[in-house]
């Protein structure tokens, strides 16, 4: 098959899950600046990643494993 219709399906796969949503992958809490932190007040930081990166993102990875693993057998 050829490349450019590997990586269009991947791509498209990827599109396929833009609505779904994110996926959190830390979460951060911490004393809150001056004097909110002084009384004890806390906040929180989020990190997610949307589901559409991380799809095409393991995806690219694969496909370029299994380059790398035919190109070393030749």
């Amino acid at each position: 098959m050829d490349d450019a219709k590997i990586i269009g399906s991947i791509a498209a796969s990827a599109a396929g899950s833009v609505g779904a949503g994110s996926i959190t992958v830390a979460t951060v809490t911490s004393s809150a600046p001056g004097l909110l932190g002084v009384i004890g007040l806390t906040t929180t930081t989020t990190v997610a990643l949307p589901v559409a990166g991380i799809v095409a993102g393991a995806g690219l990875a694969a496909y370029g494993a299994i380059k790398v693993i035919k190109w070393l057998n030749d």
